[in-house]
């Protein structure tokens, strides 16, 4: 990711390259599947990827794995970066931002992807000179399908959130929202896998019990979930008029839907994402 001459950046290699130095402050399966959409779609060479996590399992992926340069403290980590990704579970995020000193956070871009963890908890933690961005992606990160929302500080430049998107458009679809809509985020794309998986496996118990083997079943199931997200986003029509060309007069298809909505289908998705929402709101206070 070509930067420039941003004063932000620090070291003689940094602004020859123009490539930015990243560090993983936690090298988790989250982590991981980040940096190897980085290294994948060449924005970020293994080379310039920075990590310390205190499982030495993991640490070892980093490090035979990915190529990456893997340190003895988050602060070594830190330090030899000009971006930090902080990607740890949101209880530890606190105590483990200390493991830092000041002077290793000074002019930093900080991303954080723990959820539930605002703004400006995070600017409590670092110094006035750090950029906070806040970016809540899914669990299909893992394959390279995330859904991300990015929420930018104050303090955040144009550059810094473009960089950014580059980042995690590795991984999947990027979007840019107020840090107000990202419990609403978490509720619908954050949470939303869980809800799909629920649907996939009640599809594949529906399969089963109409005569289907199992795996035939699950793959049906998935394949068909996967394909009618597709024609949602290619075809740019309202998921109703997809649903209507399915639908023909006396046909299964509206057969079917009226039994999900005898049963609430339709209200227990909507009510699972305002619950979900409600539940993030809740945890961002404690």
């Amino acid at each position: 990711i070509r930067l420039g001459e941003r004063k932000t950046l620090r070291g003689d290699e940094t602004r020859q390259t123009g490539m930015v130095r990243l560090a993983f402050v936690g090298a988790g399966q989250m982590a991981e599947a980040l940096a190897k959409g980085f290294i994948a779609k060449k924005v970020v060479p293994s080379s310039h990827i920075n990590a310390f996590d205190i499982s030495d399992a993991r640490r070892r992926v980093f490090r035979e794995e990915l190529k990456a340069t893997v340190h003895d403290s988050n602060d070594s980590a830190v330090a030899s970066s000009d971006v930090a990704i902080l990607a740890v579970k949101p209880q530890y995020l606190s105590a483990t931002a200390q493991t830092v000193t000041p002077a290793s956070w000074e002019n930093k871009l900080v991303l954080s992807i723990a959820a539930g963890v605002t703004i400006d908890t995070l600017k409590s933690l670092l110094p006035a000179s750090a950029r906070v961005v806040r970016i809540m992606p899914n669990t299909p990160c893992l394959v390279g399908e995330s859904a991300s929302a990015i929420a930018t500080s104050e303090e955040a430049t144009s550059e810094d959130e473009e960089l950014v998107r580059r980042l995690f458009a590795t991984v999947g679809t990027t979007i840019s929202v107020d840090e107000g809509l990202i419990d609403a985020v978490t509720g619908l794309s954050g949470s939303g896998p869980a809800y799909i998986f629920l649907m996939i496996e009640a599809l594949s118990d529906g399969g089963v019990r109409s005569g289907l083997p199992r795996g035939v079943a699950t793959k049906l199931a998935a394949q068909t979930v996967m394909g009618a997200a597709k024609m949602v986003l290619e075809t740019g029509k309202h998921p109703g008029e997809l649903k209507d060309m399915v639908t023909s007069p006396a046909g299964t298809t509206i057969a079917g839907i009226a039994a999900l909505e005898e049963h609430g289908a339709r209200a227990a998705f909507i009510d699972a994402v305002t619950k979900a929402t409600q539940r993030s709101k809740e945890l961002s206070k404690l």
